[in-house]
């Protein structure tokens, strides 16, 4: 662990989770990591700023994906936020407004850290949307695999409107979603997208009326049912898999099969079948 996640991670401690008992890692002042059983959830924690990315947070998001990432115990992730508008409302731009322009150069490393160790995270990752999510906080949700929204969520990437573009992934993470002309039409309008139009767009992927915290906690622990060996080799072969062609991308495929053909969870998944009884998978 290097000195500065050493130091992200120096308020650790337990607490009480929002949803009932469960163990609670801070990492600074703004992230906390509570665990649910197999699914951990990356909680978005500060609240005065609506979740705005500062320098710090950033660091913090980036020490929690680190040590997320080296947890084999974790077989999901849902990124949350404690805000009751807000998932998430991008970049820190009062932060950004007293950076010259070397300092703002310096931070970029920091920010990108951030979003690409969500982007990263090797088991599924799950975001649930409440209110805003618009520039870097709706690239947060982005670089999850699944996206839950309730009734009150507006997404959008609004950089251009404030001389910038999106640089957490989004000109990447958002034709992947919705094509190229519609990602085009919703960076350059910079618009702010209704949960109902997110929806039928394909900017979230499932709408619930209210509480998209509890549905997307509900959603993770469907998916830390199955096998942690096989979730992690199935995400793999769907990104690695991405924009490659069906000859390469099968290749793909059939490397991550092999990498859990003879595993432990595949002989254990294979025996409760049979046996008609729930997995004890070994995570092996």
């Amino acid at each position: 662990m290097s000195e500065q996640q050493t130091e992200d991670r120096a308020g650790a401690g337990t607490a009480a989770g929002a949803a009932g008992a469960a163990e609670e890692e801070r990492y600074g002042e703004f992230v906390a990591v509570r665990r649910h059983g197999f699914t951990a959830e990356l909680v978005l924690d500060r609240p005065q700023a609506m979740n705005a990315v500062s320098t710090a947070m950033a660091r913090s998001i980036g020490a929690a994906c680190d040590a997320l990432a080296a947890d084999p115990s974790v077989r999901v992730t849902v990124l949350t936020s404690t805000h009751d508008r807000a998932f998430c409302v991008g970049a820190d731009l009062k932060e950004r407004n007293s950076f010259t322009d070397a300092e703002l150069l310096r931070q970029r490393p920091t920010a990108r850290a951030a979003y690409t160790g969500v982007l990263e995270l090797p088991m599924p990752t799950v975001a649930a949307v409440h209110g805003f999510a618009l520039g870097g906080g709706f690239e947060l949700a982005l670089a999850c695999d699944l996206i839950v929204a309730d009734a009150t969520a507006v997404v959008g990437l609004p950089e251009v409107s404030v001389g910038v573009i999106p640089g957490g992934g989004g000109t990447q993470l958002l034709p992947r979603r919705v094509g190229a002309a519609r990602a085009a039409e919703l960076v350059f309008t910079a618009r702010r997208v209704a949960a109902a139009e997110a929806a039928a767009l394909g900017l979230v992927d499932e709408l619930v009326e209210d509480d998209a915290r509890g549905a997307a906690l509900e959603l993770g622990a469907r998916i830390a049912a199955n096998s942690p060996v096989g979730l992690r080799a199935a995400k793999r072969a769907l990104r690695l898999g991405q924009g490659l062609d069906l000859r390469a991308g099968l290749e793909v495929e059939d490397a991550a099969w092999r990498s859990v053909a003879f595993s432990g969870d595949r002989k254990e998944g294979v025996a409760a079948f049979n046996e008609k009884r729930p997995p004890s998978w070994p995570g092996e």
